[in-house]
């Protein structure tokens, strides 16, 4: 077999650092019915938002992820138990101006993207 070694780490990236501290605005299409699946009716709108605030906070790498009031009246439009299978959602992340978050300078707002059809959408930076 090959060599194994525990104390081998990856070099950390100075590039991704400067890349994650960058001001960006992307569009994605989330998909709640995979992330809501097998789940009690009373709980998919809420599962739905703590699903796209974990989304956002993978795609962004922002701990301090916002929901827009748009996006939480689509996603609880038609009531608790019947959200959108998808929705497209524009993930913006920004400098923070709150005096409270020290040194967690950005955080990512997420805002609703109305469309009527997901077919063919891929993700696209959006040039504010």
């Amino acid at each position: 077999g090959g060599a194994f070694c525990l104390g081998w780490e990856m070099p950390k990236n100075v590039k991704e650092k400067k890349a994650r501290e960058a001001v960006i605005t992307r569009e994605y299409t989330i998909n709640l019915h995979k992330r809501t699946h097998d789940l009690a009716f009373k709980k998919k709108a809420n599962k739905a938002v703590r699903e796209i605030k974990k989304f956002a906070t993978a795609a962004m790498g922002t701990p301090d992820v916002r929901l827009d009031v748009k996006l939480n009246q689509a996603l609880w439009a038609r009531g608790i138990r019947n959200i959108p299978r998808r929705i497209r959602v524009r993930l913006a992340r920004k400098h923070s101006e709150d005096q409270e978050t020290e040194g967690e300078s950005l955080y990512t707002l997420v805002t609703h993207v109305p469309v009527t059809d997901f077919k063919g959408l891929q993700t696209v930076a959006v040039d504010e």
